[in-house]
Parts: structure tokens; sequence; C-alpha cells
């Protein structure tokens, strides 16, 4: 086995993780960047848990962000099926030679059996008691009971399970890119089940078998299952095969720096924690897609939760990404999930593009909005909002004025600086405004007014800037005229007068 081939692996339990995004996006790079394979495997042997729709959402996901897989459900492949509920009788075989081997057994118990030895062994003072070496020997199994015995229960198929028999006094050690040598004892290992009674193997066979089988090189996934590699590890040792490498990714953190990122931190942040919007029953879970991320400028933000590329650049693109990527250069410590920084870099992404680029997507916006205008328009008010925005709403919100005019003035600016003695002022700007379309010009004429009459720049611009635009924000002011048109313009100037006599009374 010479060449990379990497696999992201989720369960189809729901939509996918952010972190599940950046561990698939970290398998993508180390495979591009070794002209290697990357390839989807669907783990969807808890059936309890399986939803509908949950795959074709990932795979949705996964080619939103550009992480095209090379192999997998819908991208073919020589190594398939990729999806782990049409494998059963690979695990079926591997699981029974494990059992021939010595290295598994079957067991019999109930689950009260099973609450019982728990709470046993809780009365005799082991806090967390688990079916293992110590415990085998008081259950209903294959080591316990007499071989026709075993046969007549593995025949009836009640209660039927493969246990992995971890061997005691035993240490299993292996590499790991992140956390280097990692080693376990095996009297702290439990004997995990790993062929259920329903036929369908648990995670720890089912993963080492495909990994084995599909010739996967390297495995790299999340820190939460770095203390079950060391079943793996044994289990690759019975099995007479050579592990792949290992790389545990460190936690994507909540905000406040303390404990994992959840799922259900998305409601309780205000931020989306999934790559596209997801609805299940009557909840509508937010996406970074439908809030206006740029799928680019998210998957730069995330390669830099847990990686460095060991200089200064933070704006990359993926195949900048590629040619700097490398396991070594993965972190061990947590990082902190700072959506600011999203935004910041959604922020640049907007401002690389050009108006031709970002048009599409504005046009969208306009048209949820029920907004039509030209396409002259939309380029050149595109122009003037593309430095001032975060997310690509932010091009109706933050420019509203552009296409509806201000049912509400910012009443402090008003009471601040507006007299009736403005008005005849105003007036005099309107007819101004009516003589000249060119923002440069029109700014110079008015200010001469202003300068030559000995009236105050800052009463009489941010009170215009009110008229037109509502409040104090918004790109220059005169290029706002300019665009709107003078009879637009007009129309809200003598608004505006109307109105803020009331609002000083």
């Amino acid at each position: 086995m010479n060449s990379v081939r990497v696999r992201f692996a989720p369960s189809p339990t729901g939509p996918l993780h952010i972190g599940g995004l950046r561990t698939a996006l970290y398998n993508y790079l180390f495979a591009k960047k070794n002209g290697g394979t990357f390839i989807l495997r669907i783990e969807d042997t808890d059936q309890n848990r399986y939803v509908e729709g949950a795959e074709d959402y990932i795979k949705n996901a996964l080619e939103w962000a550009g992480l095209v897989p090379d192999e997998g459900p819908g991208y073919g492949g020589a190594y398939g099926p990729y999806r782990q509920s049409e494998r059963k009788e690979h695990y079926h075989k591997y699981a029974k030679e494990l059992v021939k081997r010595g290295h598994a057994y079957y067991a019999f118990d109930t689950p009260e059996e099973l609450a019982q030895m728990r709470q046993e062994q809780e009365s005799l003072g082991f806090h967390s008691p688990k079916y293992d070496h110590r415990t085998r020997s008081l259950m209903r199994n294959s080591l316990t009971l007499s071989e026709s015995e075993s046969k007549e229960l593995v025949d009836k198929n009640e209660n039927v399970i493969i246990r992995l028999k971890i061997p005691e006094n035993e240490t299993v050690t292996f590499s790991d890119s992140v956390r280097e040598e990692v080693s376990f004892s095996t009297n702290e290992l439990d004997d995990k089940v790993i062929l259920k009674n329903d036929g369908l193997p648990t995670y720890h066979l089912a993963n080492i078998v495909d990994d084995h089988l599909m010739e996967i090189s390297h495995v790299i996934r999340g820190e939460e299952w770095l203390s079950s590699t060391a079943h793996h590890v044994l289990m690759y040792q019975f099995l007479d095969w050579t592990p792949p490498n290992y790389t545990h990714l460190p936690l994507i953190l909540k905000p406040t720096g303390k404990g994992k990122l959840s799922k259900r931190d998305g409601a309780k942040f205000g931020f989306p924690v999934f790559p596209m919007e997801w609805k299940q029953d009557e909840d509508l879970y937010a996406g970074f897609k439908e809030d206006g991320y740029d799928p680019a400028a998210l998957i730069n933000f995330l390669v830099l939760l847990g990686w460095n590329p060991g200089n200064d650049e933070e704006i990359m693109d993926l195949s900048r990404m590629q040619e700097l990527f490398s396991l070594g250069k993965i972190v061990k410590a947590g990082a902190r999930f700072d959506i600011e920084k999203a935004k910041w870099f959604n922020q640049n992404y907007i401002q690389q593009k050009s108006t031709e680029q970002l048009s599409s997507g504005v046009k969208a916006l306009l048209k949820k909005h029920n907004v039509e205008v030209s396409d002259d328009y939309i380029q050149k008010y595109i122009g003037l909002m593309k430095e001032r925005v975060t997310l690509v709403p932010d091009f109706y919100t933050e420019g509203q004025f552009f296409f509806v005019a201000p049912d509400s003035y910012d009443e402090k600016q008003v009471k601040k600086r507006y007299s009736q003695d403005t008005v005849p002022h105003f007036q005099k700007i309107s007819e101004i405004i009516e003589s000249e379309s060119d923002s440069t010009i029109l700014s110079t004429s008015v200010k001469s007014y202003l300068s030559d009459n000995n009236l105050k720049m800052g009463v009489y611009l941010p009170l215009l800037r009110v008229m037109i635009c509502g409040s104090m924000k918004g790109p220059d002011l005169f290029e706002i005229i300019s665009l709107l048109g003078y009879e637009e313009t007009n129309n809200r100037i003598s608004t505006a007068l109307d109105r803020f006599g009331s609002m000083i009374d």
C-alpha cells in the first residue's frame, strides 16, 4: 500500500456539524497534497438513529464547500459499496474470525443482567463498572458456558452479541501525528461489543474492517475517537493487519473557550453550526450557506481552527491550503470558535470579488425582496456597497435605502441639527441636485453653496444623509444621490422636510 487513501466517514444521524466539515477538509487537503484519494464512506450501522435525508445533506454540504469526494456513494470507486449497511457480510466474516482466533467471544446477557452487574460492582466500590477482563467471568458468555450451551444460545439468536476479548496486563501503544506516542493499559479497556444482535457491527469493528479492505493509509478523525483507538489497534494485531497512520484532531470549542462546540450551540449563541440549513420536524436550523457566507471563506476560516500554516498567511484559497498543508502543523490545543473571525474572512472574500462575480448572488437576494432594478443599477450599487458588507444579505439590509425610501429617521440627528431655518436651504440644495448628476460635481456644488452662505457642513450634510438614507449609515452621500437620481432624491427631501417639523415639536 503506497498511495495515500483517506476517508471521511460520517453517520447519517442528522446534519453535518461544522466540526465534521473541518474533518472532511483536513482529509481532503492531505489527500490532494499527496496525490491521493479522498473517500466518502457512510457509517449507517446505527439504524435506530438513522435520519432520512441526512446522507444527501452530507453530500450536498461537501459539494457546496468544494470538497468533492473521489470515491463514495454516488461517486463511484472500486472499493464499494461505500455504505456500511451494505457491507454486512464483511463484518460477520471478521467477527467470526476473531472468535475463532480466541480474540472475541459470544455474550448472551440480557439488559437486566447487565444492569444488575453494574449495580453489584458499584456496591463493591467500582464506580465505573465495565464488562471487562474482571467481570466477564461473572456473566453469561461463551467463556463461562459450555460449548453446547453457547451453540444452543447462538442458534436461538436471543441477546446474542460478539464482544472483543481484551487481554490483561498489556500495554497498547501507537503513534499519532498530533499526540505523538500514545499508550493505554489493557486493564483500563472494556470488552467492546463489535457485532450487535441485529447483525450490524458497531463502529469499532466496522471502521477497522472497512479501513483495511478499502486500503486506507491514514485515519484523520476527531479527538473523541482517541480513547477507542487502542481497541482498534488491538483488532489490527488480532487479524494480522497493518494499522493505518493515525491523526486525532483537536476539538472546536465554544466561543467561551470552554467545552466542545455542539449542535445545540447554534441556537444558544445565535450563529450557524451547520454548513447548510437543516429542517427536522418543526425545527429549522440555520446554515452558513443561507446566512450568506461564501463557501471558500468558510473553508478558509475552518482550516485555521486547529492547523497553522507556519507563516502569517490568513487569506488562502483551496489550492494554497493544499500547498501548505501537513499533518505535522496540526495543533494539540482546542480551537475557540469565533464567529466574528468567520465574518471577517467572509468580508475579505466579498471585497476580493469583482462586481460581475457578486451580481448573481445580489440579484437573487433582491428578487427575494421583490426588488426590480436594471442590471446597470445593480452593478453600480454593488460597487458602492461592496466594501461595507460582511455577508451577502447585508447588500439589502445595509443598503435598503437604495431601493426603498426610509419610513423612519434618526431622531437624535434630526433634533440635534434641524430647524425651520434650514428649510429654504434644503430647497436650494434640491435645485442644485436637479441640475447635476455627476457625484463629484454634485459634491462640489452643494459644498460650495454651503460655504458661500456660511452654512455649517456639520449641520446640513448629516441632515441630507438622514433625509436620503434614514440614518447616518451608507457609502458616499453624493454617490447615493447620483445613483438614486433627482426625482427620487427630491421626493425624499420633500417628505423628510414635511416630517422633521413634527419630530422636533
